[in-house]
């Protein structure tokens, strides 16, 4: 009885202690704070990455101008390049090392990433959910000027200026081809892969893409260029499978006209997916007058030609000419945003936004924005529309500024935030980052970069919108810099800045293809 008495004891005394340990336990836990949490179900059920960042920021980098690249990753909720407790200091993305990888095609939607390196010509594949490569996309023979590829992921376009070559890569076949195109420089394609357009330099004329009907085979390319108006090439030589063919958009209105394209450098594709806005350059590149010439898609489609239907319908629709100039367009379904630049009396170019109602093809306003090629747009939190060109230091903002002048038209920064009308507050634009050279009142970058200019950034090379987070992310100058939306102030970027070169940059987290 002694014994078992000192037993039950002992049990009590271990029961007790193991208590005091799940209370102790218990009290430290719950003072610790869960830094990185997903909720239980993700949105469209995306998996956690291994980084645990539930918003990415991916950044194109080089290490020394071409011989090396990576893919870095910045957590865009605290703006930081490692983790919070500091127990990892960066992420990037495993498996990359292709040099200069210079432009990152991003499908948030379909959680991929396609990156290409302008060293190699090739394109990698990145997976979001597991921040890895994943293979080789293709690679082509010289260098692109011009890269496309849909979300469908079933072609890559490449505009190959070097060589005179528009190709193509073939997913469904495995097959790759090259037509023969002098001079081409930019290639687009809609979201269905159903119409894809390139655009050739110094030219007035733009093409398209055709695939020979299974049923209507040609046995040579000769054949098939003497039989399909229009063609410029038809590849393989032998029994061939893709033309290009010149865009056939005669204004019924001036049908004696040669053109109604004008030195075109792109396209944006409506959001109803029934129609295709030409970007005419026109005298910023060395044409006569800029604007938009809109095509209808049903005439442009890939897979529609056969012997029995027209091999080059008319796919005109209507042409606006826009003075301020026509290089970049964004839509949101009622107004398309053009921005560009105007030759002024000087001869100097200085940027424009021009706003155009689509319901009655009429220009709105134009608001004066950054000089410079204008390549980036895209809309953000706030109500707000953010514009990107590179080349804005030989603008008339420049000049402005050369000749001592130190108010905002002297500032001749990149980046342009835009903040759209809303009910009685019409359109606004200002230059960011804002700076004066005034001698009473210096305003200067707020984060210079390694070459330590005072007064400007560089060429605004990548642009992405951190979405609901009311943040823009910029490869700007080669460097990283971080905006606001409600004001266009500059977060500080201690914490985000990268080692080498920043190219790109794009939102791995964001809710829509739209963010890039």
């Amino acid at each position: 009885m002694k014994n078992r008495s000192l037993f039950t004891q002992s049990l009590r005394a271990q029961i007790f202690c193991g208590l005091l340990i799940a209370v102790a336990t218990l009290g430290l836990t719950s003072c610790q704070e869960i830094l990185y949490k997903f909720p239980q179900f993700t949105f469209a059920n995306r998996p956690i990455p291994p980084s645990l960042l539930a918003n990415r920021v991916m950044v194109g980098v080089t290490a020394n101008g071409g011989g090396s690249g990576s893919l870095q990753i910045l957590d865009a909720l605290n703006d930081l390049r490692g983790n919070i407790q500091g127990t990892k200091l960066s992420f990037s993305i495993s498996g990359y090392s292709s040099g200069f990888p210079n432009l990152i095609l991003n499908f948030p939607s379909e959680i991929t990433g396609y990156v290409y390196s302008n060293t190699l010509g090739d394109v990698q594949i990145i997976n979001y959910g597991k921040e890895s490569v994943t293979g080789s996309a293709g690679s082509f023979p010289t260098k692109s000027t011009g890269l496309a590829i849909p979300p469908t992921f079933g072609h890559i376009y490449s505009a190959e200026e070097g060589i005179g070559q528009l190709g193509i890569i073939d997913n469904s076949t495995g097959r790759s081809y090259g037509l023969n195109l002098p001079n081409v420089f930019q290639v687009v394609v809609n979201t269905g892969d159903s119409v894809v357009l390139a655009m050739v330099r110094n030219s007035d004329a733009i093409y398209r893409v055709i695939k020979l009907n299974a049923n209507t085979p040609y046995a040579t390319s000769t054949e098939a260029i003497a039989n399909v108006t229009g063609a410029v090439d038809c590849e393989p030589f032998n029994l061939p499978v893709y033309c290009v063919v010149a865009v056939n958009s005669v204004n019924p209105a001036a049908p004696a006209a040669p053109s109604t394209f004008d030195r075109p450098v792109n396209a944006y594709f409506s959001l109803d997916g029934n129609s295709v806005y030409v970007l005419n350059c026109g005298p910023e590149c060395g044409g006569k007058t800029a604007g938009v010439t809109y095509l209808q898609n049903g005439a442009l489609q890939v897979n529609t030609y056969t012997n029995n239907t027209p091999a080059n319908p008319n796919a005109f629709l209507a042409a606006l000419p826009v003075q301020g100039g026509v290089t970049a367009a964004v839509s949101d379904g009622t107004t398309l945003y053009v921005s560009g630049q105007q030759i002024q009396p000087d001869g100097l170019l200085a940027g424009n936004l021009s706003t155009i109602n689509l319901a009655t093809n009429t220009i709105t306003s134009v608001t004066s924005i950054s000089d410079g090629t204008h390549t980036k747009m895209l809309f953000a939190d706030d109500n707000t529309l953010w514009v990107g060109s590179q080349l804005c230091a030989t603008g008339e903002r420049a000049a402005r500024a050369a000749q001592g002048i130190t108010d905002q038209t002297a500032n001749y920064n990149c980046l342009t935030r835009v903040a759209l009308p809303s009910g009685s507050t019409p359109i606004s634009a200002s230059i960011i980052p804002a700076v004066s050279q005034s001698k009473s009142n210096t305003v200067a970058v707020p984060y210079p970069n390694t070459n330590q200019n005072q007064f400007y950034y560089g060429d605004l090379t990548g642009l992405c919108w951190v979405q609901t987070l009311h943040k823009v992310y910029t490869a700007y100058g080669g460097q990283i810099h971080a905006f606001n939306t409600a004001d266009g102030s500059e977060i500080n970027n201690k914490n985000i800045t990268i080692q080498g070169t920043a190219l790109d940059v794009a939102y791995m987290d964001a809710f829509t293809d739209a963010a890039n």
